[in-house]
């Protein structure tokens, strides 16, 4: 009786496991071209300083990482009127000390604000794309704060017409299934964490966020991971078993990019410059 409880609680782990790795699986079959990430090295929001004049996610921050010869990542969200505009926070209050949305602003109103006291504004995707022009590879990351990602429309219509290198990712999963099944050429990439040591607000949703539970249903490209959680399982299995790039951030200074050197392949930094 005990031999027949053991062997069926070891068959129901095995079957778990493999259910687990099923779950985690990124796209396998028809994966696009990565060679983008060629270019290992992609200054965060811009090679930025808050506190001088080419503040995060500015024309000036992005003029410096393309004639420093590095790709990029930035963040891009949709404006009341339907203008893509590069911006990181869902509120305007850290960077333009303004208690209001950017979804809820147009872009005009977003003209008045600048960023971080310098004389930088909130630009738009469509001036970013002309000033990069193919020159580095980007990374752009998608904010949708809730399950309606409609604003992939209009990013994706735009990023179409671009002829330089990119991906997209994006923490919110929905967003990977929009480009799923609306733009499955592209390469996207699932955003995440350890929700819970980050002292996020933990629920299910968090924990299968961290745990990439919904690759099954996004299958992205690459997964880009807090580098302080490197051990994470699920990332290591996508990136040893199943061999996709990782890529890490945000790495700050020499020692934590030595350190992350053999769990990634690909690393967005800032406040220094990678040797």
């Amino acid at each position: 009786m005990i031999l027949t409880v053991i062997k069926i609680t070891l068959v129901c782990m095995m079957a778990l496991f493999l259910l687990y790795l099923l779950a985690i699986m990124p796209r396998i079959f028809h994966r696009p071209d990565t060679t983008l990430f060629q270019k290992r090295y992609f200054a965060h929001r811009g090679l930025h300083d808050n506190a001088a004049d080419a503040p995060e996610n500015s024309m000036a921050a992005f003029r410096k990482a393309v004639e420093a010869g590095f790709g990029m990542e930035l963040d891009v969200q949709v404006t009341k009127d339907g203008v893509p505009v590069i911006f990181h926070d869902f509120t305007l209050e850290r960077i333009c000390g303004a208690e209001r949305k950017p979804a809820e602003c147009t872009y005009e109103e977003l003209r008045a604000y600048t960023l971080c006291n310098s004389g930088e504004r909130i630009p738009r995707l469509a001036d970013l794309l002309a000033l990069v022009d193919g020159q580095v590879p980007l990374i752009v990351e998608i904010k949708a704060e809730t399950a309606d990602v409609s604003c992939c429309v209009v990013i994706d219509e735009m990023l179409r017409a671009y002829k330089g290198a990119y991906c997209i990712e994006s923490f919110n999963p929905m967003v990977l299934w929009w480009f799923r099944r609306n733009h499955k050429e592209v390469v996207r990439g699932q955003l995440s964490s350890n929700f819970r040591k980050e002292g996020v607000y933990w629920n299910i949703l968090y924990f299968a966020m961290t745990h990439l539970l919904f690759n099954f249903l996004t299958k992205p490209d690459f997964i880009a991971y807090n580098h302080e959680f490197r051990e994470e399982p699920g990332r290591r299995i996508c990136r040893r078993l199943y061999r996709h790039p990782a890529a890490a951030w945000t790495i700050r200074s020499e020692q934590e990019l030595a350190a992350a050197r053999e769990a990634f392949d690909v690393f967005i930094f800032e406040s220094f410059l990678p040797t």
